[in-house]
């Protein structure tokens, strides 16, 4: 699945009739909510029906699409749905699900109906009840490389900077790359932002810590404004425009410098952190969210399902205490930035041990027949063996085999 987004351009008028859809939207959601809560036993296919009831009983909810009215109904059975399964699971935060509010973000969801493409697929036209119009799309990504047929939603999202336009493309994205024979060990951080298995460090940006001048005094000036009034709107678009540019920095850094990452070597491992437990440190908690380790390692991973390389996720564990050379786990400080080791003598950086150590878990992990992907099938062409064929309907006869000489996966001892 693919998502291309594009800005909307167009008038005053429009926008509002925008942002109707998406309160409608909203509205449908909450609706849809609130009748899971009052009647048991309710289903997801209860909650699509009670769609059509909203229609006829709301005469403005009747404006938006049907289907993105069941889309509406989608998102509150997805947040219903992960609530059944953080209870299955035991979790500590079971994650009640909670009505949508007016915020300064929003959007709208249409499946196959209530918009149409011009054919230069340069503008976008909303044909459901609300008739906001024509817009036109400004965006890198060219539409006509794909078929109408391929694009199975398109969401309208609100943000501080104007309505962008998703489009969620039904394609597999596959890109070829030469290997490169290369294997790396990834150990993140705050002084760096990772260390690799061969020494190199990549500086931490710390996006947040450099804009938070900016965003004080942002936050100064909205405070001061009166409750309600246009100032206060204009000041807080203003604030929420800054946010917006640090988020869109943090993620295109993670996302530039993961797909070097992958593109460079053929098996990157990092470490498996639990990052919503790490910031729980108070002191630590704000430039642990700078970081987004997080964002890295899932643009690691998917750059990897992408490109076909390997990315492992080893347990953390003792990686900065034990030495690479020996093994010998030797107790550090968090301050402590050099490693000593007292058993055979081995003096290194404490992030560059830890990335070695990574690297050797990894490579563990792996196994030299096999190599582990991102959704942790074991790939056999990469090992120079042949995947096996799907297996025929006939029953084989069983072989006789003697107890001296087993078989274990069809090859002999």
């Amino acid at each position: 699945m693919l998502v291309f987004e594009a800005k909307l351009e167009g008038e005053n008028k429009q926008y509002e009739r925008l942002d109707e859809a998406i309160r409608t939207a909203r509205f449908v959601r909450n609706s849809c909510l609130r009748y899971w809560i009052d009647h048991k036993g309710v289903g997801r296919y209860d909650l699509s029906a009670y769609c059509k009831v909203l229609a006829k009983e709301f005469p403005w909810a009747n404006k938006l699409n049907s289907m993105a009215r069941q889309a509406s109904a989608e998102r509150a059975w997805s947040s219903i749905a992960r609530f059944y399964d953080n209870c299955k699971k035991k979790a500590k935060n079971k994650g009640f699900p909670r009505f949508k509010k007016h915020r300064t973000h929003g959007s709208v969801e249409y499946k196959t109906c209530g918009w149409k493409l011009s054919e230069d697929r340069r503008t976008i036209t909303f044909t459901d009840g609300f008739k906001a119009g024509s817009f036109k799309l400004w965006g890198s990504r060219d539409l006509h490389f794909y078929q109408l047929i391929q694009i199975k939603r398109v969401r309208v999202v609100r943000r501080a900077d104007g309505y962008y336009v998703q489009f969620c493309l039904d394609v597999e994205r596959v890109e070829k790359r030469e290997p490169t024979g290369k294997t790396i060990g990834l150990d993140v951080g705050l002084n760096h932002f990772y260390t690799d298995s061969d020494g190199q460090t990549i500086e931490n940006p710390r996006h947040l810590r450099k804009s938070q001048k900016a965003l004080k005094r942002l936050s100064k000036r909205l405070s001061r404004t009166q409750k309600g009034s246009k100032n206060r709107a204009k000041a807080r678009n203003r604030l929420s425009r800054k946010h917006l540019l640090v988020s869109r920095q943090r993620k295109d850094f993670a996302v530039k410098l993961a797909r070097c990452v992958i593109e460079s070597n053929d098996l990157v491992a990092y470490e498996d952190l639990q990052v919503r437990n790490m910031v729980r440190n108070r002191k630590l908690a704000k430039s642990i969210s700078d970081a987004a380790w997080s964002a890295f390692r899932d643009w690691l991973e998917y750059f990897g399902k992408v490109f076909g390389v390997v990315t492992v996720a080893v347990p953390p564990h003792y990686t900065s205490q034990s030495c690479s050379k020996c093994g010998e786990v030797i107790k550090k400080s968090l301050s402590q930035r050099t490693h000593r080791c007292h058993h055979c003598g081995f003096v290194l950086d404490r992030d560059s041990n830890a990335a070695i150590n990574i690297l050797e878990l990894g490579l563990r992990t792996v196994g030299h027949t096999g190599t582990l992907n991102v959704s942790g099938d074991i790939d056999l062409c990469i090992g120079g063996e042949t995947p096996q064929c799907k297996p025929s309907r006939r029953k084989r006869k069983p072989t006789e085999r003697s107890l001296e000489s087993p078989t274990i996966f069809g090859t002999p001892n």
